[in-house]
C-alpha cells in the first residue's frame, strides 16, 4: 500500500501543475500553457528547499485564504439563493433545482459512478498524520490537527458543494463534458456568474489557481516523505534513504520533479487520454489507501493489548476507537464494490474493457505490488503478522509518566466527551 501511495501522489502531480496553467487560461488564452507549467514548478522547487517548514508555511498561507474564500462563498450562496442579488434575475430559488432538473443524476448508477471523483477531492486529509512523524510535538500537535479535518470536510467540502447544488443547475451546458481541470466550468465560478456578479469571477478563480498550487504542494511531499520511509524499511532502493542535514529526503525529491515534467504531455494532440490514464492510477487508489489506514490501526489496537499494553498509554486515541476503523473499512470496501459495478456497467454504454481500467486500473496495480512484496519476502513471514508478534517499539517515542495524560477524577457525560474528542 506504501508504493501505491506513492505512485498516486507522483501521477497526481503534473495533472496539478496542468490544471494550475489551466486556471491562467481563464485571463490569457494566448500564451503558451507550457509557460505556466515552468513558473510553477520553478516555484514548486524553491518550496521544497526550504523542507517541511517550506511546506508547512505556503500550507499555512494558502490555506487561511482557501478558508476566506470559502466561507464568504457560503456566505454569497446562501444570499443567491435566498434571492438576495440584485443582478440575479432568478430570484428566490431555494431547492427547486433539486427537484428540477434533480439533484442526482442517471439514478443509483449515477451516483455510485462519482466515488472515484470524490475521493480523488478528498485525496491529502491524511496527510496531517504523515506530518507528523517531522512534528516537534507530535503528542500535541496530531489531534489538534486531525480534529481540524472533521471540520474541513464538514464546512469546506459537504457545506459548500451543497450550497452549489441549490444554486447551480446539475444540467447546466457549461457543466456536462467538462474537466476538472477546467475553471471556466467550475460550478463555484458559474454560480458567481449565473448570478450575475461581476468581478467576483476572476477572485474566485485566483483562489482557485492557488488550492491547485496547494495540491501540487502536498503531492511533493506525500510522496518524497513515503519513498524515504518504505526505503528506510527495506521495501525501496538504498539511495533513496538518503536524507541531507536539513532533513530534506534529497532523491525522493528529484524523482517527485521529474514526475512533474509529464505535465508537459499537455503539449501533445492526446493530452486528455494520457491524463485520464494518469487519474484512474490516482482517484480509486485513495479507497485503498483509507481502507488500509483503517486496518492498520484495527490491527495497531489489537497488537496493543496482545503485549499488555494499556490504552492510557497512548498520547491519542481516535475519536471513535476501533469501532470508527471498522465502519471506515466497511465503507471503503462499499465504495469499492460500487466502483467496479459502474466500471463493469458504465452509464448508457456496453462492457468495455478500456473504459474499465479507465475506472479500475489502480485495483489490479495493488494486487500486483503486494504479491510481488509477498514473494520478495518469501520465508520472512506468512500472509500477515500476528497481533503477538508485531513489533511496537520500533519507532517509539518515550515519555517521562509526568508527560502521560492524566485521567479525570470526574468523568464527563457522554454527549460532553463526544463534542470535546471531536473538536478540541
Amino acid at each position: 500500500m506504501g508504493w501505491d501511495y506513492v505512485i498516486n501522489w507522483l501521477v497526481v502531480l503534473p495533472f496539478e501543475i496542468t490544471a494550475a496553467g489551466i486556471t491562467i487560461e481563464f485571463w490569457r488564452d494566448d500564451i503558451n500553457i507550457a509557460v505556466w507549467i515552468v513558473v510553477f514548478l520553478f516555484l514548486l522547487t524553491v518550496v521544497q528547499i526550504f523542507g517541511v517548514r517550506g511546506y508547512g508555511e505556503v500550507e499555512l498561507a494558502l490555506g487561511l485564504i482557501k478558508i476566506t474564500a470559502v466561507v464568504g462563498f457560503i456566505i454569497l450562496g446562501i444570499i443567491i439563493d435566498c434571492g438576495g442579488v440584485p443582478s440575479d434575475n432568478r430570484g428566490y430559488i431555494g431547492a427547486h433545482y433539486w427537484h428540477d432538473p434533480g439533484a442526482f443524476r442517471n439514478g443509483f448508477k449515477g451516483f455510485c459512478t462519482v466515488f472515484v471523483t470524490a475521493a480523488f477531492a478528498f485525496a491529502g486529509t491524511e496527510l496531517c498524520g504523515l506530518a507528523a512523524a517531522e512534528a516537534a510535538d507530535p503528542r500535541k500537535s496530531l489531534p489538534k490537527a486531525t480534529r481540524q479535518v472533521f471540520w474541513r470536510i464538514t464546512l469546506f467540502y459537504v457545506l459548500s458543494l451543497f450550497i452549489v447544488g441549490l444554486i447551480v443547475r446539475s444540467d447546466n451546458e457549461n457543466l456536462l463534458g467538462s474537466s476538472g481541470a477546467d475553471t471556466k466550468a467550475s460550478p463555484f465560478v458559474l454560480a458567481i456568474q449565473l448570478a450575475g456578479i461581476k468581478g467576483l469571477p476572476s477572485v474566485f478563480n485566483v483562489v482557485i489557481t492557488m488550492a491547485v498550487l496547494s495540491v501540487a504542494n502536498s503531492c511533493a511531499y506525500g510522496s518524497t516523505r513515503t519513498m524515504q520511509a518504505l526505503s528506510a524499511q527495506g521495501m525501496g532502493p538504498k539511495f533513496l534513504r538518503y536524507i541531507d542535514s536539513k532533513g530534506r529526503p534529497v532523491w525522493c525529491i528529484v524523482i517527485q520533479l521529474l514526475f512533474g515534467l509529464l505535465a508537459f504531455i499537455g503539449e501533445s494532440g492526446r493530452s486528455g487520454e494520457v491524463f485520464t490514464w494518469l487519474l484512474s492510477l490516482a482517484g480509486l487508489s485513495n479507497f485503498f489507501v483509507w481502507g488500509s489506514i483503517n486496518l492498520a490501526h484495527i490491527r495497531f489496537r489489537s497488537g496493543w493489548k496482545a503485549h499488555g499494553r494499556s490504552l492510557d498509554e497512548l498520547p491519542y486515541r481516535a475519536a471513535f476507537g476501533v469501532i470508527g476503523s471498522y465502519i471506515g473499512l466497511f465503507l471503503n470496501w462499499i465504495a469499492l464494490i460500487a466502483t467496479f459495478y459502474t466500471s463493469v456497467f458504465p452509464i448508457g454504454a456496453d462492457p468495455d474493457a478500456e473504459a474499465f481500467f479507465k475506472s479500475f486500473l489502480a485495483a489490479p496495480i495493488v494486487l500486483f505490488l503486494y504479491i510481488c512484496w509477498k514473494a520478495w519476502t518469501l520465508g520472512r513471514g506468512g500472509l500477515f503478522v500476528r497481533s503477538h508478534q508485531m513489533d511496537i517499539q520500533s519507532g517509539l517515542r518515550c515519555l517521562e509518566l509526568g508527560e502521560l495524560p492524566e485521567k479525570r477524577q470526574n468523568p464527563l457525560t457522554w454527549p460532553i466527551k463526544f463534542v470535546k474528542e471531536l473538536f478540541v
